[in-house]
């Protein structure tokens, strides 16, 4: 086997330069690590303070949570992630930065969706509580973690990353709506309804 290129590692600069997603990488590991043990105690964690962690957190707990056979609540937070991360792209001034969601979404979704399109009932009740839970919690986490999968985070400044703060109440709730009405344009599309 022949190994063709290499790894550059590039260093973001400006206010990218102080996004710290450490504790996010490492919570993911734990959530998906092989020790069951790991894996609770990490979920546990999450669980206590879900607004506390980046949207990619939030997709490695739905995993845990499929592998814990709990696909209600795996459905829930896939859903979550989804809008938390599609609201942090859309803040985000850099849109090459939204591919990092097709990424999560290929990674995480398959066993979710599997689950939750087997019944119209069951992607509708996951995707409102979602909804539901990213309207009530707030989004105390750095935001600007999408910012560092964008191509300015390779060859821009590293500041400016991120739309004006009174932009994202509006910006949060627009999100919501159409993550909703995307949905029910999917369960027309795979059931004949809206359901």
């Amino acid at each position: 086997m022949t190994h063709v290129g290499r790894t550059i590692v590039v260093e973001p600069q400006g206010e990218l330069g102080r996004v710290d997603t450490s504790a996010a990488s490492e919570l993911m590991h734990r959530l998906l690590d092989r020790s069951p043990g790991v894996r609770a105690i990490a979920r546990d964690q999450v669980l206590a303070a879900p607004e506390r962690v980046m949207p990619p957190v939030l997709f490695a707990l739905s995993e845990n949570l499929v592998a814990a056979g709990e696909m209600a609540d795996a459905a829930m937070w896939f859903y979550a992630a989804q809008v938390r991360a599609r609201f942090d792209a859309t803040r985000c001034t850099d849109t090459t930065a939204a591919s990092a969601l097709a990424v999560l979404r290929d990674r995480f979704g398959e066993p979710v969706n599997r689950w939750a399109f087997a019944d119209p009932r069951r992607v509708r009740r996951a995707a409102v509580r979602a909804v539901a839970w990213d309207r009530a919690a707030p989004h105390d986490y750095d935001h600007r973690w999408i910012a560092l999968h964008g191509m300015g985070a390779f060859t821009g400044p590293g500041d400016g990353v991120s739309t004006p703060p009174e932009e994202w109440p509006a910006t949060a709730a627009r999100v919501r709506a159409e993550y909703l009405t995307g949905l029910r344009a999917v369960l027309r599309e795979q059931f004949g309804t809206g359901a």
